[in-house]
């Protein structure tokens, strides 16, 4: 599939978006959670860099480009409406600005938020 062919096949929302979660391609590790436009995934699609959309800079937010921590490329895959983005990706250090691993370093438990994971070091 081309580019073009790929943004056909996604339903982006009324804004333009689709979510897009980002899975380490080997462990399976659900890394994070961002948007993307047809503009960044046709970038993505071409460099094998991934780009998402920042929507609160409203501008191409290229994973790494202030940090280094890199997301490329393995695959891309579309859910069966259209709607969700799943790209398997090989994540260069740590993939939340948290400056941990994972995004889903929190969780609910007996009614109350705790940390699960220590940032890395």
């Amino acid at each position: 599939m081309t580019a073009p062919e790929v943004i056909d096949a996604v339903q982006f929302n009324a804004d333009g978006l689709v979510p897009a979660i980002a899975q380490q391609h080997d462990s399976g590790e659900v890394l994070m959670m961002a948007w993307m436009n047809a503009e960044s995934v046709a970038e993505t699609l071409s460099t094998g860099r991934v780009c998402y959309w920042s929507r609160s800079r409203q501008a191409l937010w290229r994973k790494g480009e202030s940090s280094g921590h890199e997301q490329h490329l393995v695959e891309m895959r579309v859910d069966c409406d259209g709607d969700t983005l799943l790209l398997l990706v090989k994540q260069t250090g740590p993939a939340c600005h948290t400056n941990r691993r994972n995004c889903f370093y929190r969780a609910i438990r007996d009614g109350e938020l705790v940390t699960i994971a220590e940032p890395e070091e």
